[in-house]
């Protein structure tokens, strides 16, 4: 619970445009939040970095764990 509070941190106080240029539907922070929910701390934390990795042109679109 403690990685997902840190992640609801990082959504209400990074800057707001590094926020809205995320390329993928959910957001790169949202995706992490439902990486660790349904994989556990390790392996969610290794998705939501992979996707965090991914996040430039011509990657894109619609992608949930």
């Amino acid at each position: 619970m403690i990685l997902i509070k840190l992640i609801f941190f990082y959504q209400n106080h990074a800057p707001t445009a590094m926020r809205q240029s995320c390329r993928f539907e959910p957001s790169c922070s949202n995706y992490m939040i439902l990486a660790i929910l349904k994989y556990g701390s390790f392996k969610g934390i290794l998705k939501g970095l992979k996707r965090i990795f991914k996040c430039r042109y011509p990657n894109g679109g619609i992608d949930y764990p």
